[in-house]
């Protein structure tokens, strides 16, 4: 779900804690090696970004 939730919304998960989080942005691209991909991602630890997940997407 996008955005945040109302608060009726969230009572109807009492058992849940309801966190709000700045946007998150999906990366996609294709990488030659291990190598390029561990240069990306130094280049975003360095400029201060959070790597939440990295999916390997199987080619058709």
């Amino acid at each position: 779900m996008d955005g945040e939730i109302s608060d009726e919304l969230g009572e109807a998960f009492p058992h849940l804690v309801r966190r709000t989080q700045r946007a998150q942005t999906t990366m996609v691209g294709d990488l030659t090696d291990q190598e390029e991909l561990q240069g990306i991602l130094n280049l975003l630890h360095s400029l201060g970004v959070t790597v939440i997940d990295v999916v390997t997407i199987p080619e058709e």
